[in-house]
């Protein structure tokens, strides 16, 4: 038998704990308020059936070869046109899925031991794909509008053990829908350039507001400070696996020769094809109706809780856009023991703890409100609160205190 040797840093990757719900969601019958997959219904399949015609017909081989690590230089300068600063196209790097360019910072910036900082709690495949590079993740505490910039002094460290960077989600951060208010950004800002410290912004969900656009985003207050991420799965669709960063120049290089190493370069004929789709303005009429179903969706989830966990001691927010809805169970609870009993009456949630790169909060758990129809929602939260209600009628264990069942508290 082959003896194979695992290089050390193959120790530190975990299945992706969604990934492997995801599979107890393939039940038939279980209504799925796990995942983080958009609505199918926001697919917009006739304008990519036209583009792929245009594509194949005016720039087929082009199309089909391969081609520049940067990326198709039409979508690069659409990519630069479209945000909210100055933006040369020659500082846009089209990666495959935003998640590579988790990778390829992670590849650039860290070396094994090395102090990040995340908030508290962060995305989960961010963690992921920092951990094979070995570093010290350190979470700083946040509240209800992100990281908490007087904690951000603390944990940055000095000397060899300074903290390489900060990650942060602004916007509708995934895994608890909040959002960084225009007074927190420019304290952030401000903060992290006294320190010295690099910002890595991750914004998936900026475009998916419901009511107000969020504040100007933390890379277009401080360009040579951060690097950021975007990514058309949100707006467009997931499967083409394409997103992009915007890096200062100084970092562009090694960003580049990461992304060269990785896999030559993003597919060539999904660039082009999203470069075909986004012509005329097509997301600014598309994303509209996004918006619109996604903040029913919200609503109908919002609605379902305040009627189901009436009397549970359940707190929630209320994201004003995105996927992505916090909760927090009653005091004694444990969201991944709730899971299974939750997953017996047909409905599927994602444990917090998962999100929490150090002392996880047991109470909390992620629901999605984008895949499932309001019905759904019905159903799912519905049977969610009746799980909660029987996990809390149960005796409690010796020495221990049944937590009282008072009015909710909408966080």
């Amino acid at each position: 038998m082959t003896n194979w040797t695992l290089a050390a840093r193959a120790a530190k990757m975990n299945p992706s704990v969604i990934r492997e719900i995801l599979k107890v969601t393939e039940k038939p019958g279980i209504i799925s308020l796990a995942g983080g997959l958009p609505s199918p219904k926001t697919f917009p399949i006739s304008a990519f059936a036209d583009a792929c015609a245009a594509v194949l017909q005016h720039d087929g081989p082009a199309a089909l070869q391969y081609a520049a690590s940067e990326g198709y230089l039409p979508l690069r300068e659409a990519v630069a046109a479209m945000l909210p600063w100055e933006v040369d196209p020659d500082q846009v790097l089209i990666t495959t899925g935003s998640q590579q360019g988790l990778d390829l910072v992670a590849k650039v910036l860290i070396d094994a031991g090395s102090r990040i900082l995340v908030e508290t709690p962060t995305y989960l495949g961010a963690l992921q794909a920092f951990s094979p590079m070995e570093p010290t993740v350190v979470s700083v505490a946040s509240d209800d509008h992100g990281v908490l910039v007087d904690d951000l002094a603390d944990k940055v460290g000095t000397g060899a053990d300074r903290a390489r960077f900060l990650y942060v989600l602004p916007n509708f951060q995934n895994p608890t829908g909040r959002t960084m208010d225009e007074a927190r950004r420019a304290a952030l800002v401000a903060r992290a350039a006294e320190l010295n410290l690099p910002l890595i912004e991750d914004n998936p969900y900026g475009d998916l507001w419901f009511d107000t656009p969020p504040a100007l985003p933390l890379t277009a207050r401080n360009p040579e400070g951060c690097i950021y991420l975007g990514s058309f799965s949100k707006v467009l669709a997931p499967g083409l696996r394409l997103g992009f960063m915007v890096a200062p120049r100084a970092m562009y290089p090694k960003l580049l020769q990461a992304k060269q190493a990785a896999d030559l370069h993003s597919p060539s004929f999904n660039q082009r094809m999203v470069a075909e789709v986004m012509q005329g303005g097509f997301l600014d009429r598309h994303v509209p109706t996004i918006r619109q179903l996604y903040k029913s969706q919200r609503d109908a989830m919002l609605t379902a809780l305040d009627r189901e966990m009436a009397g549970l001691s359940v707190e929630w927010n209320r994201p004003a856009g995105g996927m992505f809805l916090w909760v927090r169970l009653p005091e004694g609870l444990s969201a991944i023991e709730l899971l299974p009993e939750a997953v017996e009456r047909n409905v599927a949630f994602v444990p917090g703890a998962a999100f929490y790169a150090d002392d996880a909060d047991p109470r909390t758990l992620r629901l999605s409100f984008v895949t499932a129809s309001a019905q759904q929602i019905d159903i799912g939260i519905a049977a969610l609160a009746a799980t909660i209600r029987a996990r809390l009628a149960r005796p409690a264990p010796a020495g221990a205190t049944n937590p009282a069942t008072t009015a909710p508290v909408a966080a």
